[in-house]
């Protein structure tokens, strides 16, 4: 175990509060005496269960209760799971905390900002090798390779002990950009002694070395230089890579590249203005002046590559896009990996552009894509470098965290010093030892449209009622004076039965014969038991009869 300057009474509280349930949302907190800092603020999207929902964020509560000790927010690279939460962060904070990250990240983060017109935050841009000292944290950042440029790993140095952060990251040796990681600097952490290692569990259940980033070059030049009409490559707009191997493609076949999509556009001209992507202006064409250029002779770069219907690779494979169109004879690549939940989305996409006639190539049919998270053995690798004493997966879903603890027993860590936990829930460090500390408030915050903050589980309860079951409105009739419900009528939306005279008519059966049976208070006070007694009535009579349970809306109608 290794610690400096240590005091009796230090101790450092490591607090996630998202990253653990999910890929996703990740934020952790650290916490000593009076001083923290926060690694990452990223966002998850929403998935099926979810209707309505736009984004989906950490509940960061803990951090705004504890605002007046946060130091510096550290982002270890650009992708929106670990910056997406940022203008909602600061937004919620009173002071203008400085944000620590690569040249490439800190360019994305402030086009993301100026969205939000959010002005003047304080930027500090460090690289690999860079040390920053926050408070009674030592903070040295360390490169390494990723499916995004700039991605840092972080090595915090407290009284209470050494923690590495691994940050998203696989060991590639043969980087685009020629960053390879930093071995001698992981090498060195591991000599002076890791107390805690955090690290990326993504595919912690994928056997042996992820590919290089540079073996999907080859293909994507084989794909282009045979096409015989245009080329269409969707792709995460961050990843600066693969848009670099695409760009040297469509050089080297003599084709023109067009840039389309909202955040491929903004991410492209970032990374161009940066340095980080290498294309002449001469080989970039707008959308608008392609109509003189032959077919053969163009390729397009697009977002889309997870389905999204309003991506420009749907808009276009619907022929709603303003500038360009997809038809018969063009190919489409799909230069990415569905995100888990995104597959029926990202395949209804692929069969439209079939139905189109286009020869469409994903990562089944050939090495368009690679992963760009650590596989098995890069990730014991990482435990044999750093050698932690203690060591807590993060970055993935409960399989994945325990696939990755498995990992850590394989390479000699003890059980019992290996700590699977949940948002919320925290380490407390002291002296170097690890123990399981008081958990602090979590969840997750929703982005609905204009509205942030704790949707009602009741709203996606009925939202999801509404998308499987539909609705029916049932209007009665309520005779004060006869003390009985007079007309009743039936109305439908999205239901799988007809709603005719039959229905009606039996309908309205089941709902007399309840309401004969019951014993109501024939007042206004009394028709909300009346009300409840009309939808459970329904209700029944539809579930026993076609086997479904709409929402039922029940309007009474005093006469």
């Amino acid at each position: 175990m290794a610690t400096t300057n240590k005091k009796a009474s230090a101790a450092l509280k490591v607090i996630p509060l998202g990253g653990l349930d999910g890929i996703g949302k990740n934020m952790t907190a650290f916490e000593c005496g009076d001083d923290m800092v926060l690694i990452d603020a990223g966002l998850m999207f929403p998935d099926d269960n979810q209707p309505g929902i736009d984004l989906v964020l950490p509940d960061y509560t803990y951090v705004l209760e504890n605002e007046h000790k946060l130091r510096g927010i550290i982002i270890t690279h650009g992708h929106e799971d670990h910056t997406g939460a940022l203008p909602y962060l600061l937004q919620d904070l009173n002071n203008k905390v400085p944000i620590f990250s690569s040249k490439l990240t800190l360019g994305f983060i402030e086009g993301k900002l100026s969205e939000f017109r959010i002005r003047a935050p304080k930027f500090r841009e460090v690289k690999g090798g860079s040390h920053i000292n926050l408070g009674c944290f030592s903070i040295e950042f360390f490169s390494t390779t990723h499916s995004i440029p700039g991605a840092l790993g972080v090595f915090l140095k407290t009284p209470a002990g050494t923690v590495v952060h691994t940050g998203d990251f696989k060991l590639d040796q043969t980087p685009i950009d020629g960053v390879t990681p930093d071995y001698g600097a992981i090498a060195k952490f591991g000599k002076q002694g890791v107390d805690l290692l955090m690290s990326d569990s993504t595919n912690a259940t994928v056997p042996g070395f992820t590919k290089s980033e540079a073996e999907v070059g080859p293909s994507l030049l084989h794909i282009i230089k045979n096409a015989k009409g245009r080329v269409f490559v969707a792709s995460f707009s961050s990843h600066i890579h693969r848009l670099q191997q695409i760009c040297n493609a469509a050089k080297t076949c003599n084709r023109k590249v067009v840039v389309t999509g909202r955040s491929m556009l903004t991410n492209t001209r970032v990374a161009r203005e940066l340095g980080y992507l290498k294309v002449d202006e001469s080989d970039l064409v707008d959308a608008f002046d392609i109509n003189g250029l032959p077919e053969d002779k163009i390729v397009v770069m697009c977002t889309g590559s997870q389905g999204e219907p309003l991506s420009a690779l749907s808009r276009m494979a619907n022929g709603e896009h303003k500038t360009l169109s997809i038809h018969e004879g063009d190919t489409v690549i799909i230069s990415a990996t569905p995100v888990p939940g995104n597959e029926k989305a990202v395949q209804q996409v692929i069969n439209s552009l079939a139905k189109l006639g286009c020869d469409v190539y994903d990562k089944s049919r050939a090495l368009v894509h690679v992963s760009g998270h650590a596989s098995q053995e890069e990730l014991k690798l990482m435990l044999a470098l750093t050698k932690p004493t203690f060591f807590m997966p993060v970055h993935g879903e409960a399989v994945h965290l325990r696939a990755h603890a498995a990992l850590g027993e394989k390479m000699g860590i003890p059980a019992k010093n290996i700590f699977v936990i949940d948002n919320g829930d925290t380490l407390e460090m002291r002296d170097g030892r690890v123990k399981r500390g008081r958990s602090v408030e979590s969840g997750v915050v929703y982005v609905d449209g204009l509205r942030i903050g704790d949707t009602d589980p009741i709203v996606l309860r009925d939202r999801q009622k509404l998308a499987s079951d539909g609705m029916v409105t049932v209007v009665a009739m309520l005779d004060m004076k006869r003390k009985q419900i007079g007309d009743i009528e039936f109305s439908g939306r999205g239901v799988s039965f007809p709603i005719d005279d039959q229905f009606s008519a039996d309908a309205s059966a089941a709902v007399q014969r309840a309401i004969e049976k019951g014993k109501f208070n024939f007042s206004s006070s009394g028709t909300d038991a009346i009300r409840k007694a009309v939808r459970d009535a329904l209700s029944n009579y539809i579930w026993n009869n076609n086997r479904t349970r709409p929402m039922i809306i029940p309007v009474v109608m005093e006469v």
